[in-house]
C-alpha cells in the first residue's frame, strides 16, 4: 500500500498548473496544410457516420443485434471525432497552444472514451459473426438485440470507469517543472510523466489501458476468425465458403485499417521519431472514423439493399404525387424529370390523400412531408 500512498494520500497538497502547453509537430514547414487535410477528413467523417445512422435508424429492417453495434460503431466515431479535430485545429491551426488544466483533463477523456470504445465495438462485432458462423441455426438465440444492448451497455460503463480513475489519478499528481505535452492532444502517457511526485498508480494504469486497447481485442478478434476459418473449411463448396466469408469482409478490413497503425506505434515507439509518432497516431484517430461508413455502405449487402429500396420508393411517389398533379393542373403526362407546375397547396392535398396509401411507412411519411415543405 506505501507504493500508492503517494498518489492517493488523503492529506497531501499537489501543485497543480494554470494549463498545459500541447507541443505538436516540431521543425515540419507547411504543417498547416495538414491540418486542413485533418477538417477535410473529419467533414467527410461526420457525413459519412450520420447517414450510416440515419439509415439504420429508418430501415426496420437493419434492426438486428448486429446493426445495434454497427449504429454504436458510428456514434462512437461521431463522438471522437469531434472531440478531437475541432481541437486540434483550434491548437495548431489558430496557434491556441496553450489549454487549461480542467479542459486537457476533459479532452484526454473523451478522446479516450472513443479509442477504447472503438475497440470494443470492433470485439462485440467479431463475436457477432463468430457466433453467425458457427451456430447459423442458433444465431437468433444466441445474440438478441437484448444481449447486444446489454454487451454495448456493459462496454460504455466499462470504459467510462476506466476513464474516470485514470482522470483521478491525475488529479492526484504534482506538476513542479514542464507542462509541455509532447503529443497532438492531452495524451496520458505524456501527462502522467510530466509529474515530480511518484506516477506508479498512473503508470500500472497505462499498461492496463495498453492492453485493454490492443493486448486483449486483438488475440480475442484473431481467435474467433481461426474458429470461423475451421467452421468454413467444414463447408462444402468454394462458393458457399465464398459467400459466408463475405459476411466477415467488412469487419476485418475495419480491423486492419485500426490494428495495423496501432502495433507499428506500440512495437516501434522507441525507433519512432516525435513527428513520425505523432502522424501516425493522428491517422489511428481520425482515418477509421472516415472509412468506417464507406466500407459498410460498399461492403454490407443489407446498407446496399436499404439504400436501393430508398430511392426506388422515393422515385414512385414523386412520380405518384406529380401524376395526381398534373391531373388537378391540367398538365397530365409530365413526369418526375419534367413536374407539373403545380402550387404548394396542391401538391400537399395530394400528398395528404397519398398519406394514408399502402406501402409507405409513417416514418417515410413524414420525411416526404418535410420535403415536401421544402417547395412552399
Amino acid at each position: 500500500m506505501n507504493l500508492f500512498n503517494s498518489a492517493l494520500g488523503k492529506n497531501i497538497t499537489f501543485v497543480r498548473p494554470a494549463y498545459f502547453i500541447i507541443s505538436g509537430f516540431s521543425g515540419i514547414p507547411n504543417i498547416k496544410y495538414y491540418y486542413v487535410f485533418l477538417c477535410f477528413v473529419y467533414i467527410v467523417s461526420v457525413l459519412g457516420n450520420t447517414v450510416v445512422m440515419a439509415v439504420i435508424y429508418l430501415d426496420h429492417n437493419l434492426r438486428t443485434p448486429k446493426y445495434i453495434a454497427v449504429f454504436n460503431l458510428a456514434f462512437v466515431d461521431l463522438l471522437g471525432s469531434s472531440a478531437l479535430v475541432p481541437k486540434l485545429l483550434d491548437i495548431f491551426l489558430f496557434n491556441h497552444r496553450y489549454i487549461s488544466y480542467n479542459d486537457c483533463l476533459t479532452f484526454f477523456f473523451f478522446s479516450y472514451l472513443s479509442l477504447g470504445m472503438q475497440v470494443l465495438n470492433l470485439v462485440a462485432l467479431s463475436y457477432d459473426r463468430l457466433i453467425a458462423i458457427m451456430y447459423p441455426l442458433h444465431y437468433h438465440v444466441k445474440v438478441t438485440h437484448r444481449f447486444m444492448l446489454s454487451l454495448i451497455a456493459s462496454f460504455w460503463v466499462f470504459i467510462i470507469t476506466v476513464d474516470l480513475v485514470a482522470v483521478g489519478l491525475l488529479t492526484r499528481l504534482s506538476f513542479c517543472s514542464s507542462v509541455v505535452i509532447n503529443s497532438y492532444f492531452c495524451d496520458y502517457g505524456q501527462i502522467y510523466r510530466l509529474a515530480c511526485n511518484d506516477n506508479t498508480p498512473s503508470y500500472v494504469l497505462a499498461k492496463f489501458s495498453t492492453a485493454l486497447i490492443l493486448y486483449f481485442p486483438l488475440p480475442f478478434i484473431l481467435l474467433s476468425y481461426l474458429c470461423i476459418a475451421y467452421a468454413l473449411s467444414k463447408v462444402a463448396t468454394a462458393q458457399e465458403r465464398f459467400k459466408a466469408f463475405k459476411t466477415c469482409t467488412a469487419h476485418l478490413s475495419l480491423v486492419a485499417i485500426y490494428f495495423i497503425p496501432m502495433l507499428i506505434t506500440f512495437t516501434m515507439s522507441s525507433r519512432i521519431p516525435p513527428n513520425a509518432r505523432i502522424i501516425n497516431l493522428s491517422l489511428t484517430s481520425i482515418f477509421p472514423p472516415m472509412l468506417n461508413p464507406i466500407i459498410y455502405v460498399l461492403q454490407t449487402q443489407e446498407i446496399s439493399i436499404s439504400e436501393n429500396i430508398f430511392k426506388n420508393q422515393n422515385f414512385i411517389l414523386n412520380e405518384s404525387i406529380n401524376g395526381a398533379c398534373g391531373k388537378r393542373c391540367g398538365t397530365a403526362g409530365m413526369t418526375a424529370l419534367h413536374p407539373p407546375s403545380c402550387s404548394p397547396g396542391t401538391k400537399m392535398q395530394v400528398y395528404l390523400q397519398k398519406k394514408q396509401a399502402p406501402g409507405y411507412s409513417q416514418k417515410e411519411m413524414h420525411f416526404i412531408m418535410f420535403a415536401l415543405q421544402m417547395f412552399i
